[in-house]
């Protein structure tokens, strides 16, 4: 059994953290976004956890809250955007393959990202989305990008239902 399957049987065996109802906040053509409470930490490894459970790899996390912070005083900015913000990037090898294979410039839509963060104003809410793929192309490539699309809201999903 690997480590996951063994970490959930161990949460739902303890009755597991505590699932929080989310509220989807955002979704346009481009993004979808919802807001749930909680502990960002705990959101954030949930969300880790629902990644690698798809079977992918997170190639890079981005601490963009971290460096808006960091170098803004020397840009002579002084509010804190973010308490905690993040951008976590990651691929499937098989939606990649289907994507490029269908329209070599479906490139662009690689790697997928899903954003976390938390706010200064709004301590406690925690806000989890994705960048939509644009459906674009012929009927390949569209299928192929509507299973990214997809495969996103499902992680976002299964990560807000813990």
């Amino acid at each position: 059994m690997n480590k996951i399957a063994v970490l959930l049987i161990g949460l739902t065996v303890a009755g597991g953290p505590a699932a929080h109802a989310a509220e989807k906040v955002k979704d346009t053509t481009w993004q979808v976004l919802y807001v749930t409470e909680g502990s960002f930490q705990e959101v954030k490894e949930n969300l880790e956890l629902t990644i690698a459970d798809q079977g992918l790899v997170i190639n890079n996390v981005s601490a963009v809250g971290a460096m808006l912070q960091k170098t803004g005083q020397d840009l002579g900015y002084d509010r804190q955007v973010y308490t905690h913000g993040d951008v976590l990037e990651f691929c499937s090898a098989t939606l990649s393959r289907q994507m490029m294979e269908a329209d070599q410039s479906n490139l662009v839509f690689c790697p997928f990202t899903i954003q976390i963060y938390e706010t200064p104003e709004q301590p406690g809410q925690i806000f989890v989305g994705y960048r939509r793929p644009a459906i674009v192309g012929d009927d390949a490539s569209k299928t192929a990008l509507r299973a990214v699309d997809a495969l996103l809201q499902k992680i976002v999903s299964d990560t807000l239902s813990w």
